[in-house]
Parts: C-alpha cells; sequence; structure tokens
C-alpha cells in the first residue's frame, strides 16, 4: 500500500471511529420556499442569500442578518428558477450578488447594496448548473468564478471595466462529476463533491491550463461544504445527512456534532459560514438548504459548538473584502488590452479576444456564418438561428400542454389506428404530486390523468394480444414501488387497466429508465428498464390464456462505460437498442435477447456537438427504407442532436425550441424526455410530431409555472421539407 493510499486509510478510521464531541440545535430561519444553496454576504448588517428553486417563485432571496430566529425576508429578485446566487468583494469599489436562471442560462450581477441588477454585466452561460464558488486570488487580487455543472466548471473573471462590471469566460474544463457542492480555501485549493460520490480538489489559477483533479477520499459523505478561514490555515466544513463535521487541510477531523432541532431533517447542501459575532452566535453560524417535516428552506445553526472542542480559535474577525495580496502581481497586461495574460511577453487572450494585443473582439465559429458578433463570444442570431455560436436551428413549438403534475419526465405518440387527427399523447409524472400518466389531444388538452406509483420514461406497444383481445399498451418503469406498469389504450386513446398491469422487478433494484421493442424475427414483446448503475435488464412479455399480463427475465447487462443511463429507444426492424449514458454519450446494442451485449458508442460527450447530460432518446424510421433520424436531447444545453439512423449514424444537426411570443408559448429548458413520429397526423403536424418535457415553464414576470408542461413541435419545421418528406410517410 503506498504512503497516499495508507493516509487515506488512517483518515477513514479516525472518521468512522470518532464520536460525535457535541449537539447543535438548528433553527428554520427561512421557510416556505426550496432552496438548493446558501450565502452569507459581509457587512455591517449581513445578509443570508438563498435560490430559490421552486417553481412559481424562482431567482433568490434575500433575509436580513439581525440574528433573529427567523429572519426578516427583504427582497425577492424573480430571475427565472436557479440554484445559486453569492457576494462578490469589490468589485471597483462596490460588492455584488452574482446568480444564474436555469431558465434562459443569464448569468445577472446586482448591487449589494440595493439589490438592483447591473443590466450590462448580464453573461448568457449556456447550460444546467449545480453551484457556484468565488475565488480571489492571493498573488493579484483579481476575483474568479467557479460554476459547475454537468461535469465540467467555467472559470469566469469579474472586473471593473471602464466602471463597469464585467464577467468573462477564462476556461471551461471537465470533472469527473457534476459537482452539487464546493468549497474553496485562500490558497486557492478548491474542494468539490456531490451526494454518494467521492470529495474532489483542484488548484485554482489563474491561466488557461486545466488544473489537476484528485480525489481526497471515498469515505467522507458530502452533502454540502464550506470553508472556516482562521487566522492561519482554513479547515473544510462538511454536512451530511445527519451531522456537521470540520476538517483540516488533509483530511484530519477536528471535531463533529449531531444536528438536532429539526424533526425528519433532510439536508439539501449548500452550507455557508458567517464568521461574525453577535450576541446569539459569539463564534458565528452556518446554514444550510434544508427539507423537514413541517418546513422547507434555509436553517442556521452556531459555529460555536463545532470550533469548541476542536481547538481551533474562532475568527470572527474575518473579512472577505481585505486583499489577499500586498504586492499584487498582474497577470492581465496592459499589453494585452487587459484582455488576456502576459506569458513571458506573449498575449494568450481570453476566450472571445483575438489579435497579438487580444483587442479584437471574436466568436465562436464566427457565429457559424449564422450571426454577427456582437461581444465577446456573444453572437447575435439570423432568424431561425440559435445557440452559443448560431449553429442551433431554432424551432417554436405550436402548443404546449396543459399543466398537469409537479415534475413531469416523459412523453410517448400512441398514433390512432384510422383518424391520425385523434392521436393521444401519453406523458408520465415522476413526482409525488400529480404522480401518475397524463393524456392530451393534439392540442395540448389534457383529457386523462391516471394514477401511478411515479412513471419515469413510457413507451406504446400496438396490437399485443391480451387473452384473445388484440389492443394497444403503455409501458413505464414506476419508480414509486420499483415496478413494470402497463396499461391498456382502448379505441379511444384513453388509459385503462390491465390484468397484471404491475410487474415486479428484482428485489433492491431501483427501476429508472425504460423502453419496448418487439422482435422482428421471432415476433415476441420485450420490456427493457435500467437503473442508476446502468444495470439493464430486458424482460419477455406475455399474456395467459385469461388475459393475465405477465414477464419473464431473459438478459442482463451493463449498458454504457457504467454511468447513470435513462432514456433508451429501439429500432425494432433493424434489431437496435441506443441508450443514453447520461454523461457519456450514446450507445448502440443488439435488442434480441440472445444478441451481444458488448455496446458500440456511436456519439460522445465532448465531442464538439453532444453535451451532458444525455436524456431523452427516440427514433423516427423511414417508412419504406432504412433510413429515418435518431434524436437525442442534450439537457445542458437545453438542445437536441440529430442523427442518421443507419449505422454509423452520423451526424446531421442540432436545434433547440425557442420562444413562440405570437402563440404565448414559451421556450424548453432543461429538456428530458422526448417522442416523435413522421406520421401525417393533421394540418399542425403534417409531417409529424416532436414532443418534449420542458423543465421550467416560464410565465409573465419571470416565474415557472408550479406544473409541468410538454411542448408540440411539428417534425416538418425541425428537419425541413426535404428531409421530412423523405420519410415517405
Amino acid at each position: 500500500m503506498g504512503r497516499r493510499a495508507c493516509f487515506l486509510a488512517f483518515a477513514s478510521l479516525i472518521f468512522q471511529s470518532l464520536a460525535q464531541n457535541a449537539n447543535i440545535t438548528l433553527t428554520p430561519a427561512a421557510v416556505g420556499f426550496e432552496a438548493d444553496n446558501t450565502a452569507f454576504y459581509y457587512s455591517s448588517s449581513p445578509l443570508l442569500l438563498a435560490n430559490d428553486g421552486s417553481a412559481a417563485g424562482g431567482g433568490f432571496r434575500v433575509f436580513d442578518g439581525k440574528q433573529n430566529p427567523q429572519w426578516a425576508e427583504v427582497a425577492h429578485l424573480r430571475t427565472g428558477r436557479s440554484k445559486v446566487a453569492i457576494p462578490v468583494y469589490n468589485i471597483g469599489g462596490r460588492d455584488i450578488v452574482v446568480t444564474i436562471a436555469a431558465t434562459d442560462s443569464n448569468m445577472r450581477a446586482f448591487e449589494a447594496n440595493g439589490l438592483k441588477e447591473i443590466k450590462n454585466a448580464r453573461k448568457p452561460i449556456l447550460g444546467d448548473w449545480s453551484t457556484l464558488c468565488g475565488w480571489q486570488s492571493a498573488s493579484s487580487g483579481n476575483s474568479y468564478l467557479l460554476l459547475f455543472g454537468k461535469r465540467i466548471v467555467v472559470q469566469l473573471l469579474v472586473r471593473n471595466q471602464s466602471k463597469r462590471v464585467e464577467i468573462l469566460a477564462v476556461q471551461t474544463f471537465p470533472t469527473p462529476i457534476e459537482g452539487e457542492s464546493c468549497a474553496v480555501f485562500r490558497d486557492g485549493t478548491v474542494f468539490f463533491s456531490a451526494e454518494d460520490q467521492p470529495l474532489y480538489s483542484f488548484t485554482a489559477s489563474e491561466s488557461f491550463q486545466a488544473p489537476e483533479i484528485k480525489i481526497l477520499t471515498k469515505e467522507v459523505p458530502v452533502l454540502g461544504l464550506a470553508a472556516y478561514h482562521a487566522d492561519s490555515e482554513d479547515f473544510l466544513l462538511v454536512v451530511d445527512s445527519e451531522s456537521l463535521h470540520i476538517y483540516d487541510r488533509n483530511l484530519n477531523q477536528k471535531n463533529s456534532a449531531l444536528l438536532t432541532g429539526i424533526p425528519d431533517l433532510s439536508v439539501e447542501g449548500g452550507l455557508s459560514i458567517l464568521q461574525s459575532t453577535s450576541k446569539r452566535h459569539p463564534s458565528g453560524l452556518f446554514a444550510f438548504a434544508f427539507e423537514g417535516e413541517e418546513d422547507t428552506g434555509v436553517a442556521i445553526g452556531s459555529l460555536q459548538a463545532i470550533l469548541g472542542a476542536s481547538e481551533i480559535r474562532p475568527n470572527t474577525k474575518f473579512d472577505p473584502n481585505e486583499r489577499t495580496c500586498r504586492k499584487c502581481t498582474q497577470p492581465i497586461s496592459k499589453r494585452c488590452s487587459n484582455n488576456g495574460y502576459n506569458q513571458h511577453g506573449i498575449c494568450q487572450c481570453f476566450p472571445g479576444f483575438g489579435g497579438g494585443d487580444c483587442s479584437k473582439i471574436t466568436c465562436q465559429n464566427s457565429c457559424s456564418g449564422h450571426g454577427s458578433c456582437i461581444g465577446p463570444n456573444i453572437c447575435k442570431c439570423a432568424p431561425g438561428r440559435s445557440g452559443p455560436d448560431c449553429s442551433f436551428v431554432a424551432v417554436k413549438a405550436k402548443y404546449e400542454t396543459d399543466a398537469n403534475g409537479g415534475d413531469g419526465d416523459d412523453p410517448a405518440i400512441w398514433i390512432h389506428p384510422t383518424r391520425p387527427d385523434q392521436s393521444r399523447i401519453v406523458t408520465t409524472t415522476k413526482s409525488d404530486e400529480g404522480a401518475g400518466f397524463a393524456v392530451f389531444n393534439l392540442n395540448g388538452k389534457l383529457l386523462q390523468h391516471v394514477p401511478g406509483e411515479e412513471p419515469n420514461n413510457v413507451d406504446v406497444i400496438y396490437n399485443f394480444t391480451v387473452g384473445a383481445q388484440v389492443t394497444d399498451l403503455t409501458f413505464a418503469a414506476c419508480r414509486g414501488d420499483n415496478t413494470l406498469c402497463l396499461l391498456k389504450i382502448n379505441s379511444t386513446g384513453f388509459l385503462e387497466s390491465v390484468d397484471g398491469g404491475i410487474q415486479p422487478t428484482p428485489e433492491d433494484y431501483e427501476v429508472y429508465g425504460s423502453c419496448t421493442y418487439r422482435s422482428p424475427t421471432s415476433g415476441r414483446q420485450y420490456l427493457f428498464v435500467n437503473n442508476k448503475d446502468a444495470e439493464y435488464l430486458q424482460y419477455e412479455l406475455r399474456s395467459t390464456a385469461n388475459g393475465t399480463l405477465e414477464t419473464n427475465l431473459v438478459r442482463k447487462f451493463v449498458g454504457g462505460s457504467g454511468g447513470q443511463v435513462e432514456g433508451c429507444v429501439c429500432d425494432e426492424e433493424q434489431g437496435y437498442l441506443f441508450l443514453g449514458e447520461e454523461p457519456e454519450g450514446l450507445w448502440r446494442y443488439d435488442a434480441e435477447p440472445n444478441g451481444s451485449s458488448t455496446g458500440i458508442q456511436i456519439a460522445r460527450v465532448g465531442d464538439g456537438t453532444l453535451y451532458a447530460d444525455v436524456e431523452g432518446v427516440t427514433l423516427v424510421p423511414a417508412k419504406n427504407s432504412s433510413d429515418g433520424y435518431l434524436f437525442v436531447s442534450s439537457q445542458g444545453r437545453s438542445a437536441y442532436l440529430v442523427y442518421e439512423r443507419a449505422p454509423p449514424h452520423a451526424y446531421v444537426m442540432t436545434f433547440t425550441i425557442v420562444d413562440n411570443k405570437e402563440a404565448g408559448i414559451d421556450h424548453v429548458s432543461n429538456t428530458d424526455g422526448i417522442a416523435a413520429v413522421g406520421n401525417r397526423l393533421n394540418s399542425d403536424f403534417p409531417k409529424g410530431l416532436f414532443v418534449t418535457h420542458d423543465d421550467a415553464n416560464e410565465l409573465a414576470g419571470r416565474e415557472t409555472a408550479d406544473q409541468a408542461s410538454f411542448k408540440l413541435v411539428s417534425l416538418e419545421d425541425i428537419l425541413g421539407k426535404q428531409r421530412a418528406a423523405q420519410l415517405g410517410y
């Protein structure tokens, strides 16, 4: 065993053997909303910041620092549903608060004093973001942000430029996981982790070189991270499901305290620290997002107990406004027009700047010839185009479904056998609120809701013999009870129960995604289901003579590289199973139960077109040939990629769904499940229909609807008339 392995094993033994040294009684400080992250703003009257992840609220909330048991809300900035809001200090003499909205991926800056938005500082950063940390360079005093998303980090410079607050991307680099919590020491050491993931670290620097990322330990469960800045060194605070722990930089545990005071506590993350003294909290306090038996919001607790027995002297004089360097060395050079680092006399320009002196504003791919460059890597796209470089085709939804359920996921399209205009859309809701199936018409009107055990992905099975009757079925994996859920579709497209419609899966197997397959050689019907460990189960679906459904497990295999999977679809003519591995890409497998369980990766996250998370997967085959298209949703970019159905599955295009202002339908963000058909359905969908989940259905005033919706798009608007006509329907 190596020296580092010995150290980690020893640290693990310390962690497991230490008893709780204290109890900390928590107080719900701000309740009535859903939070993921918290942050304190240091001032003569400190403020507590918390994101508002709830649909109806959104943005972030600000509470005063009078140290009352229930902090008073002083502002609710409705920027759109968000996950982060943190302060950044002394940018040209003023402090600001930075947030990023999930609904439009715009980073916004607000004056900390007065909370007025600095509109010229707004920065579009397309993606799905989880947490945000600030870092001030100890050598230059420059302020940076580290924005964590789908297995990537974006490092951004925040500065005062010509009396304006400016936010510039410096670099983007990959990470092994999606960081959900982070903390930064004064020397630039960055810690990050996520639930059920190892604790990682890297060293932030003022360069374009991606840092080396190290695993520190797998033995410390993390739901939130924060840095405590003592007089001479920094310490790492970690909150898990029931305790607060404090470690030195070598992960030697200094103390641990049990969290009490909130019944049925669930720690949601976002640990933050206020190192200032008050009558109620003489050693300072901490905060994190929580859910409890009675409330949801932000909880606070005193640091006194955790510091008291750890031999760490409370540093209540800590001031983040203090400069980190006395003799600062500035790598951002006037010689480089203040738009790049001067490396040995050579300018290395920030993204979006070019030329020998970095004075030229540039855009990625020159906006792909479909727009004009109006700022550093900021394109103004021509009509019909979208995306960071205008390479996405922009389409508009014709309809959106009525709101239904708290957390929708996936759609399927049932085609009426004789009256296509009476076809239906079946969707799932996987949350407790509204859990089950919903049926909509082609205008998005809700026709039926059938309660279910939190179904996830949903598919349609046509012409299946149940007893002596031939009928259509819907199939989904139901996460509430880890079963395979089947319902009958009657002649009008409504759902009905069927004997044997609830089928078990193995004990301790937690279902996630699913899809269906009918063998073109045997005619047998199969059901695929997966879990978050990429373990695929393939069942044969049968019916007894008296009309009771039953299943038989015929195959097991691990999909992709073993990362989290969900969406899948089968090509029933070619005998293929396509599956999406959320962090890695798109894979193809044999769909027959006796086929090879070795997959072929046909698209990779980070290949320049596909970005994590890979979510929904659907297929539109041509009517009379092996042509057609495979569609994949890319959640991190709220976009969809199209590949050729036939091997080698060449990339065709990327599209996104933008606002349809005329119809009052908003754009799609954080896309998830998708479905598509190439059949003529009606005059709105003459060459087929594409349906997608919309995670944040925006309303007037930047609020988000409480319940989920799905968008309905003409397939011809996506593919264009020529490609749509080639499908042959």
